[in-house]
Formats: structure tokens, sequence, C-alpha cells
């Protein structure tokens, strides 16, 4: 679901369908470094950014000093995400992803994607990377910026690509786009499903990042049967095929819309992130200090943080799927009681509060042209997946289906402690929808966690097989 904010001096798009979250900041609140928001809730099934340019600043990349004195918020650097998240000795030690490929699909995709990228790395001092592609093998529809979806689609392609690169700056990046919107289940999924498949048979990569989803109960009944048959055999097939596979949780916590947009009267998750064959990625705040130090991390929640009923990471338990065997097999008995046999999500998490937000830069909105900040769990798929990269690398390998490792290794406290930030602060529940409380290891709200990356790839590269 959207939430429309009407200030004028901050607006942000958050949708669901998608699964991002776009800070949108004006000149004024350059001048006053103050927030307004309202908690205006639209009915509509289908939201679109409010496309309004942040104020350029100078149209250069912002430092995160910038950000914080005059916007009051963050805005963290590549630079600062990885020293955050221990990226850094990895990407130091030559880990950049070098030899991997990183394969991202949307709709419609970016008309200016790889000017724009080449315009992120300068300002961040990042190399460019050896290849990105952006395919149409179902055909494109040209560029409508007078056309939200659109517009909306073209911001998520930038952000799962500059940020993708940011974490993975040696890998090749390929983008697949589909001419149709997926639209909560009742269009484009089957379009993203080929679009997968020809990922897998062409074998363009070994790492998929999916930034979208749809309330998973939007997908029961006889006329979805064959959506979720055809994605769950596809992700099965991925696993044989030593392809690891990505999707965010959401961003309206526990309440996410039917295909009329009414919220469901009890706690709903997203699909494909349900799939008990991806690795379903949560959201969290993160808090550092403009050296990108780590400082503390708590369950991504506006309500909590900021006193508004607009978002929060997704994440709870499948109506759909059963428990797979590695919740099952290293889940202690608490959460056993709570899952009652069904699948938990997510696995993991990163940063997502638009609060604590990265910058990416849209060159495909004319004078509005520049850097803009984001949050929402479209983050933490492609972050992942770059570290993925870095992570096959390193293994000389590709890693394949992570969630068996993830799961070993959190139930191991000793390995545990060094691969994660263990989240323990803050539910994802709002007013409208009871939610799931962080609690010490595994839990509905954030997994196991947000990674410490040089320790954890180790891991990862002794425990996937």
């Amino acid at each position: 679901m959207n939430y429309s904010i009407h200030s004028p001096f901050l607006r942000i798009r958050l949708h669901v369908l998608l699964v991002m979250s776009l800070l949108l900041l004006l000149v004024s609140l350059l001048a006053t470094g103050g927030f307004k928001q309202s908690n205006s809730r639209p009915s509509q099934e289908l939201f679109h950014p409010l496309a309004t340019t942040i104020g350029r600043i100078s149209n250069a990349a912002p430092t995160d000093a910038q950000c914080r004195a005059k916007l009051k918020v963050p805005c963290y650097s590549p630079q600062e995400i990885r020293n955050a998240y221990d990226v850094t000795p990895l990407i130091k030690a030559g880990y950049t992803g070098k030899g991997q490929t990183i394969v991202i699909i949307d709709s419609f995709g970016s008309p200016t994607l790889v000017s724009d990228l080449k315009t992120f790395d300068a300002g961040y001092g990042l190399p460019d990377p050896p290849s990105v592609k952006q395919l149409a093998p179902l055909g494109s529809v040209p560029f409508n910026p007078n056309n939200s979806d659109q517009v909306g689609w073209a911001e998520e392609t930038s952000l799962d690509v500059q940020w993708s690169h940011a974490l993975a700056p040696a890998a090749s990046i390929v983008v697949l786009t589909s001419p149709v919107s997926e639209t909560q289940g009742v269009q484009g999924m089957p379009q993203f499903l080929t679009l997968e498949k020809y990922a897998l048979d062409h074998h363009l990569g070994k790492i998929i990042s999916q930034s979208w989803g749809t309330t998973e109960n939007t997908l029961f009944g006889k006329s979805s049967e064959f959506v979720f048959d055809g994605f769950e055999a596809f992700y099965r097939q991925a696993a044989r095929e030593h392809v690891s596979v990505f999707a965010s949780a959401g961003d309206s916590g526990t309440a996410n819309p039917d295909v009329a947009g009414k919220i469901y009267p009890f706690p709903t998750v997203g699909y494909p992130a349900s799939s008990p064959n991806v690795t379903a990625v949560g959201g969290t705040s993160l808090y550092a200090d403009t050296k990108g130090n780590y400082q503390s991390e708590r369950v991504w929640n506006d309500l909590a943080t900021q006193g508004i009923d607009q978002s929060a990471t997704g994440g709870g338990i499948s109506q759909f799927f059963r428990e797979p065997d590695y919740q099952r097999d290293t889940l202690p008995g608490s959460v056993q009681k709570e899952l009652k046999g069904h699948r938990g999500l997510p696995d993991i998490s990163y940063n997502a509060d638009p609060y604590t937000s990265v910058p990416v830069y849209l060159g495909f909105l004319g004078k509005a042209n520049g850097f803009y900040l984001f949050g929402g769990t479209s983050e933490g798929s492609p972050q992942w997946a770059g570290i993925t990269a870095d992570a096959n690398q390193y293994a000389h390998r590709p890693l394949g289906f992570l969630n068996p490792a993830l799961y070993q290794i959190g139930r191991r406290s000793s390995e545990a402690r060094e691969s994660y930030h263990d989240i323990t602060v803050g539910n994802n529940g709002t007013d409208k929808m009871t939610g799931y409380q962080a609690t010490p290891g595994w839990d509905a709200a954030t997994g196991w966690g947000t990674p410490k990356t040089a320790e954890l790839v180790e891991e990862l590269a002794h425990y996937c097989y």
C-alpha cells in the first residue's frame, strides 16, 4: 500500500508493489531543516510516486554530513554502508564481485540507467562495473515521463542497480525488464516468471534480486495456482543450479492490501518473500556515524521512530507455505510455537528506513534530475545480492541458495554473534495491525538480523555446498 504525504516540505513515496520508499525533499526543507508529514492513507490499490524534486544539492552527490546538517537525517554513502556492515575488509582484500553477474528483474526499467550509474559512481568515487545491460526479452514500451507508474519503476531500477553495484563494484549487472507493471498479483507476475526463466535458461548470472512483491493471499485460489506453481518450480531449479535468489519483504508491516486495496483484517506477508525457496530480506533502521561506524539498529517502523503510522518492514508467518527443514531443524521451541509449522520470514535484514536513507541519482526527470534519498526493503535485496557476489568470488564458486547455511550459522551462538547484528529492539506492527517483536536470535521482524559481512562470508563459504 502507498501512503500519500502532502507536506510542502516532504513527500515520501511508499510503493508496496515495488517494496520501496522514496524521500523527496524540497528546497524549503533545506532551509528549514524540518519534516512535516500527514497520516492520510488513500484507499487506492496502486500507488504512484509524488514526483517532486529534492531541491538539488548542486546536483552533486550529497555527503552524509550535509544531509544531517540540512535535513536532520543521515544519507549513507556506499563507503559508510560498507563500513557499517563490515564489507570494507572484503573490498580492500580484492573481493569486489569480480567475475560475477547480478540479475535484476523489474518492470519497464530506466531510460537513463547507464548514465545515471556513471553519475552515481563519479559522485562517490566508485569504478564503473565491467558491464551493465538492460534487456527486454518480452518487448518494451517507450518511456513516458508523465506516466507515474513508469517513473516509479525507473526509480526502483535505479536503486537496484546503483546499490547492488555499491556493494560489488566489480560485478556485472543485467537488468531484465517487463513491458507490464506488476500490480498486486493481478498482472505482471507471469511476465516476471518468464524473465526469471530467461535468466536461468540463458545462464545470465548466479544471483537474482527481486525488489517487488504482492500480498501472499491475493494469489490464493485456482486462478493463481499457476503463478505459485511456476515460481516455486523456478526457485527450486535455481537452487539446483546454485543460483542465489533474494526477495524484499515489503514496506507495510503486517498490514497488506487485497486486490481491491483493502487491508486484510489479519496479519499477512508478501510473496515471493514468503517462498521457502528464496532468501527474504527485511528492513531495519541503521544508526551509524558519518564515517559509517556502526552504533545501533532496530526494526524499521515509522510508528515507533517517527510517531507516524506510515510504513514498517514486512515480516511474519506464511499462511500458504509449510515450515522448511532449515527452520524446523534450527529454531528453538519458543519460535516453533509461534510458527505452528509454517514458513516464517524474513531470513535476514538490511537498512531500509527512509529516515536512515541512501542516495540514488535519477536522470530521467528533466529539470528535476538529481540525487534523491531512498528507503524501503527494496534497498536490501540488491545489496544482499552485491554481498553474495563478493562471497561467490571469495569462495571461488557460486554459493547458491543461502538459507540452509544462514540458519546453520544462526543456530551456533558464537558464529551468530560474529556473523550477524542481532536486532532485539522494535516490532513491525502498526495502529491497524499487530506485528512481530524483535527478540534475541531469529524473529519474524528481522530474521537473523543484518550482516557482519567479512565474517559471514567466511562462514557461508564453509556451510554452502
